[in-house]
């Protein structure tokens, strides 16, 4: 059932980037309904997402994936509105969220506010449990914002929002159900580290033996005990474990591609 904007609240242009989304994205775009439009561009889904997203409404584009950043920037360029509210195909806006960013545009609108942007708390739920403990519970990322006065930066991974101007935080949160098996999480991971050394490589960064090495037991430890995921239960010990698994799987694909440069061909041997 479609929900209306707040009388008063500016309309909201929400964007999303797409590939192969389909396991919640009905979750999602329902969500959703509350916008006043909903940009998807897509880069070759091969699933149910681009049906979802037209039996939805949403408006779909294509652009062939070079980076996060510069997908997400472009999306944000196609929205028709300056209010843009940036949500991955994974994160679902809670019903407390929404009449929170309504209300808040509004006093915007009406000038008793001269935020920009607005950072947006989000919640993961990772094998199927909210994790209340961590860092990955209501971790604010600057979500909702004046398309007028920023946008994305180019970074390959872990793009930011470049604004101009001042930034409020919202209290409600969106839940980020970004894995549906293990086997989902480890393609992710995948396409993350393998990105993430490309993007070291590109900032002229260097794999060390001891980067590989020591990040391991360190970051367990503060992911483990330092941010108490050991009060998630089973889901935490396994974030953590992960959590750590990442960096020193990112930097020896860095030694890898560093490698690559020395490493002699078959025609050369």
């Amino acid at each position: 059932m479609p929900v209306f904007p707040m009388s008063g609240s500016p309309p909201v242009s929400a964007v999303m980037i797409t590939l192969n989304s389909a396991r919640i994205l009905p979750a999602v775009l329902e969500a959703l309904t509350w916008c006043d439009e909903i940009v998807v561009v897509d880069s070759g889904s091969t699933d149910q997402t681009l049906a979802i997203a037209r039996q939805f409404g949403c408006r779909v584009l294509h652009r062939d994936f070079d980076g996060f950043g510069r997908q997400k920037g472009f999306a944000v360029e196609q929205a028709r509105n300056p209010w843009v509210l940036v949500v991955d195909a994974d994160e679902v806006v809670t019903a407390e969220l929404r009449s929170e960013i309504q209300l808040r545009l509004a006093e915007a609108e009406a000038g008793t506010l001269s935020f920009r942007g607005f950072n947006v708390p989000i919640s993961l739920v990772f094998l199927g449990r909210l994790m209340r403990y961590g860092g990955e519970y209501k971790m604010p990322h600057l979500r909702l914002f004046d398309k007028r006065f920023g946008n994305y930066n180019s970074a390959r991974v872990h793009e930011d929002v470049v604004l101009n101007g001042s930034v409020g935080k919202l209290t409600h949160h969106m839940l980020h159900d970004s894995y549906g098996s293990l086997h989902e999480y480890f393609e992710k991971f995948n396409r993350y580290t393998t990105a993430g050394a490309h993007d070291l490589q590109s900032r002229g960064r260097h794999g060390s033996v001891a980067q590989v090495v020591f990040r391991f037991p360190v970051t367990f430890l503060k992911e483990y005990l330092l941010k108490q995921n050991f009060l998630n239960g089973y889901p935490g010990f396994v974030w953590s474990l992960f959590s750590a698994m990442y960096p020193v799987v990112k930097y020896a694909k860095l030694r890898e591609l560093e490698s690559r440069r020395d490493r002699p061909t078959a025609k050369g041997a």
